[in-house]
């Protein structure tokens, strides 16, 4: 593994204050949702956008919240609904059986497992550039959202640059095969990504030869990019940088040409 499966930690978190100013829509066959934030005509980065895999709460008020962030820097964001009406409710209940969840679903709804999420991922991409013009697709990931964004940063997928915070569930060939450029923001106390992971990652990506980044915030742990705890100076200071890493890492990546990178 390059990271470990989800734990107790992937569920804890803080609830983010605001009001978000995106639209639900359906996409593809199987009219699946998304939020979609839309950057304002004169801010649009040179037809990039970026799709957002979230974490398990799927489309929460926090995930609604940094997907209006990107949009403000000029990125169309599109956050998929990869668990088809299914996101873990916050907070969770006590009884959760987590492993169950992502395995078997919940009330008769589909797994959460790759077999389901990958043809999401696919028809996200496509509905991304077919229907908000964006030729270039940067992709977020939190938490769970990470293993997806590994999966698909490849040409196949149509995903050019990778992003992701505090990852579970990646394993090292996922992470061999990327064939775009990735960063990641990894927290100082993290079960699912402790140091020798993340080590062995940074191994894995120097191997594949595309530009990598890997920026490790002390003081925090697994959730701080998307569920920190903002009134902690140092959770929102790192929140706030782990997000300008991302806009940063697309800003460069993604108005370069693959020859330049």
């Amino acid at each position: 593994m390059a990271s470990y499966p989800p734990g107790q930690c992937c569920i804890q978190g803080f609830r983010h204050e605001g009001e978000a100013t995106g639209q639900i829509i359906t996409f593809g066959p199987e009219n699946v949702q998304a939020y979609v934030a839309t950057a304002a005509p004169d801010k649009v980065r040179n037809g990039s956008g970026i799709l957002f895999v979230p974490d398990i709460f799927g489309l929460w008020q926090n995930t609604k919240l940094v997907a209006d962030q990107f949009a403000a820097e000029g990125y169309t964001t599109f956050v998929v609904d990869v668990f088809k009406g299914d996101p873990l409710p916050y907070p969770p209940p006590m009884d959760l059986n987590f492993r169950k969840w992502i395995e078997e679903g919940d009330d008769g709804k589909p797994p959460h497992n790759s077999a389901v999420i990958d043809p999401i991922i696919l028809d996200a991409v496509r509905a991304l550039k077919e229907r908000y013009g964006v030729t270039k697709v940067g992709a977020v990931g939190y938490c769970f959202g990470a293993k997806y964004v590994v999966r698909h940063l490849n040409k196949t997928s149509g995903i050019d640059s990778g992003f992701f915070a505090h990852p579970s569930f990646v394993t090292q060939d996922e992470l061999a095969g990327v064939q775009g450029p990735l960063s990641i923001a990894a927290a100082e106390v993290d079960q699912q990504f402790p140091p020798d992971l993340r080590h062995l990652s940074e191994e894995i990506l120097q191997k594949i030869g595309l530009p990598y980044q890997i920026n490790l915030y002390s003081g925090v742990s697994h959730g701080f990019a998307i569920r920190a705890d903002i009134s902690q100076p140092q959770q929102k200071w790192a929140k706030e940088q782990a997000h300008a890493q991302a806009v940063a890492w697309f800003d460069h990546t993604l108005q370069l040409s693959s020859e330049k990178l």
